[in-house]
């Protein structure tokens, strides 16, 4: 399987687009075409564990790793899980929950991010490479912490995390700030994410801070979902999902679900929608955003735009305005045509806007639904789902439980349904505290036991023994000073070695 840019050019092998990140021409890297699984296909891994299906569905993608190094690189990597690393709950007649926080730091980006270490090293071997990796990553609050975790102390590698300072939650910050590793570093920004991922997005693409880090023994690459590494594991748990459901018998085969999924950056629900174009049965894809409704207009009104406010929420890692993995799909709903791919970007970039033209997109949508949840009907929803089901959600999934409960109201749509729940409720344990109680409680590690005693659900140790941990990163710049403050960073790492 080959790899292309959105944006056009040469096809690179899947080792070589998971190395690089994104294209030199800006773009992101999509496979040649998709493998379509077969019924029978499906049924053959019903009765497999996890890192067994991942194992099938990577091997599709990633053709230039072995089957044999690909097992290793999952049970490796899912061994770190809390039992199952995607358990699906009935919570309803028509309604799951797809649990993805049983990863060593409690969010969904640890079933991709704790096994690309594993594919960036084999790439790194398979290709002599003999600089160092430098992986730059922007996170709106789970990404850095696991992708650190991913990759500490990994052999060959350095990790810069880059994350606005006042945009995560005071869990979030606090796994960050005291993360071990002796490669790894953390760089708050006074600004959003949005101007951490440009931030990213533009040191990629200069080439001549490529040539400085290349001076200084270094390559860039990327854990952040423009990264394939990054999505094609995320597939895995799509498919996963649909296998457990249909293995308990609770659909028939061929029967299509729905999916809904909390967004921002456009990666995890992109990942279900490859799942569809694979044969995964699925009705709707179901996109919920919280009051950064970037995307909730664009599926609605066809037109991309960013000049709006920006909102601080309680769903922090959605609060996006710059969706980047759109650019993935543009690619596919205009047939793939990269011309018109870097008109719109163009547009995105010089007017913050774009929109669409029928000629070229012609497909209607029809993959997708689009809502939004307000901060109060978020915090309506944590109540609601409590008092309903006796579960506890994080803000995050509740602005999917609540965009859920909207779409059946407008459609009366009677497909069973799959909400995606991307994150522990003790990593925002103050608002989900105020949410379930109406009590504001200031210290984040007072709110994670009170969360704990009035709901007696299970808090992660390791969440517990933040407060005991020494801060190791500290440093916040402007946004203006956040380049040459990352230079700094290696070069003084360079100094050390």
């Amino acid at each position: 399987m080959d790899y292309i840019s959105t944006r056009g050019g040469l096809s690179i092998s899947a080792g070589s687009a998971i190395l690089r990140g994104i294209a030199d021409d800006g773009g992101l890297y999509v496979p040649s075409s998709f493998p379509i699984l077969t019924q029978e296909f499906l049924e053959k891994m019903i009765p497999m564990d996890y890192p067994e299906r991942a194992v099938e569905i990577l091997s599709l993608y990633l053709t230039d790793y072995t089957k044999e190094e690909l097992k290793s690189y999952a049970e490796k990597a899912y061994s770190r899980f809390d039992g199952d690393p995607a358990p699906v709950l009935k919570v309803d007649d028509d309604l799951f929950l797809l649990e993805l926080f049983h990863g060593p730091t409690y969010a969904f980006k640890d079933l991709a991010l704790t096994i690309l270490p594993y594919l960036i090293l084999s790439a790194r071997k398979k290709a002599g490479v003999e600089n160092k990796t430098l992986i730059l990553v922007a996170t709106s609050g789970d990404t850095g912490k696991a992708a650190a975790e991913g990759f500490k102390d990994v052999e060959g590698t350095e990790i810069v995390v880059v994350y606005p300072s006042e945009g995560v939650s005071e869990l979030q910050k606090l796994q960050m700030k005291t993360s071990e590793g002796d490669n790894v570093h953390f760089l708050g920004i006074e600004g959003n994410f949005d101007q951490a991922q440009t931030l990213v997005k533009k040191m990629f693409a200069d080439k001549e801070i490529n040539k400085k880090f290349a001076k200084m023994g270094y390559e860039l690459s990327s854990a952040n979902s423009i990264n394939w590494g990054r999505l094609a594991p995320q597939i895995v748990y799509y498919v996963s999902a649909y296998l457990d459901i249909l293995g308990c018998e609770e659909i028939k085969p061929g029967e299509k679900i729905n999916f809904v999924v909390p967004t921002g950056n456009f990666g995890n629900i992109l990942s279900a929608y490859y799942a569809k174009q694979m044969g995964i049965p699925i009705n709707k894809l179901i996109v919920a955003s919280n009051s950064n409704d970037v995307l909730t207009d664009f599926f609605n009104n066809r037109k991309y735009d960013t000049n709006r406010p920006f909102h601080k929420t309680m769903s922090p890692s959605m609060d996006i305005l710059i969706s980047s993995n759109l650019e993935r799909l543009l690619f596919e709903l205009s047939g793939r045509d990269s011309e018109y791919v870097k008109v719109l970007m163009k547009d995105l970039k010089e007017k913050g806007s774009y929109v669409i033209d029928f000629e070229k997109i012609k497909d209607d949508f029809s993959d997708f639904a689009a809502y939004m949840s307000d901060e109060e009907n978020t915090e309506e929803g944590i109540n609601a789902f409590y008092e309903m089901y006796d579960y506890v959600l994080d803000p995050h999934t509740a602005v999917a439980a609540n965009v859920y409960s909207d779409y059946i109201f407008d459609t009366e749509d009677k497909t069973k349904s799959v909400i995606v729940s991307t994150a522990s409720p003790y990593k925002f344990a103050k608002d989900v505290y105020r949410c379930l109680t109406g009590n504001n409680e200031k210290d984040p590690m007072n709110a994670l036991k009170k969360l704990h005693d009035y709901t007696m659900t299970d808090v992660p140790e390791e969440l517990l023994e933040l407060d005991m941990m020494p801060i190791i990163h500290d440093k916040v710049v402007k946004v203006s000073e956040a380049e040459e403050t990352i230079l700094a960073i290696i070069a003084d790492k360079n100094k050390q070695i």
